[in-house]
């Protein structure tokens, strides 16, 4: 029974690393805040206030957006407590938030490519962090709860780039951002759900440590993909 149950936890062991692996083999098809042809034609057609499509929009967008996912599942890694959860999946909402808001009220426009390329850097930035590759190297650990405010900032200011290249119509348009941010936040929290499911039967395996280490650095090698596809198609559209 003892070996069975082993075998058992080395194979829900072995499933989150599938999973990630998955990512990494079709990571060049699905890369980041893009927004899909037919619902960019949607974004343009529509006039006045759209609260349950721009919700559904939202919530899609997080869901489907890989570098979102992976840096909220280095995020929780190694967060065991609800509340620690809670605080640092708020600490990234409200950075998200803010510059997603903001970045489309007021017109803020920043090159897609540059900003994704540091969306993709936090993803590596992350994973080296649980692999505790800065307390190695310098001797000093960043304060995590700041790092993940910061980079909240930087993908809602990503997601804010790529909205006004569709030039959402001025007339409802505080309320249909306002809708689009809940359905962000709604997807994240499906998200974080499926996230902690699998966390918590993975914890289960006595080889969690050793696949840790595994899984941080198929996240790193994900978010220095999504880094190179961004710079490269930066200088091949200048």
């Amino acid at each position: 029974m003892k070996s069975f149950l082993r075998g058992e936890g080395c194979r829900l062991g072995r499933v989150p690393l599938l999973l990630l692996s998955a990512l990494l083999l079709s990571a060049s098809a699905a890369l980041s805040h893009d927004v899909t042809p037919g619902d960019a034609g949607y974004i343009q057609e529509i006039w006045g206030v759209h609260i349950v499509p721009f919700m559904y929009l939202g919530a899609k967008h997080m869901v489907t957006g890989y570098d979102h996912i992976l840096f909220l599942l280095g995020v929780v890694f190694f967060l065991y407590r609800m509340k620690d959860v809670a605080l640092y999946v708020s600490l990234f909402a409200i950075g998200h938030s803010i510059t997603m808001l903001a970045g489309v009220w007021y017109g803020w426009g920043i090159s897609s490519y540059i900003v994704d390329a540091i969306i993709g850097f936090s993803v590596v930035y992350k994973a080296l962090d649980n692999l505790g590759a800065f307390q190695r190297w310098f001797g000093y650990q960043p304060n995590t709860k700041v790092a993940t405010l910061v980079f909240g900032l930087i993908h809602g200011t990503g997601l804010a780039t790529k909205i006004l290249e569709y030039e959402i119509p001025e007339d409802g348009l505080l309320a249909n951002l306002l809708a689009f941010n809940v359905g962000v936040e709604i997807g994240q929290l499906l998200a974080l759900a499926v996230i902690l499911i699998v966390m918590g039967y993975w914890r289960k395996s006595a080889n969690f440590f050793s696949q840790a280490y595994t899984a941080n650095v198929i996240m790193m090698c994900l978010g220095f993909i999504l880094m190179g596809y961004q710079i490269t198609g930066y200088f091949v559209a200048a």
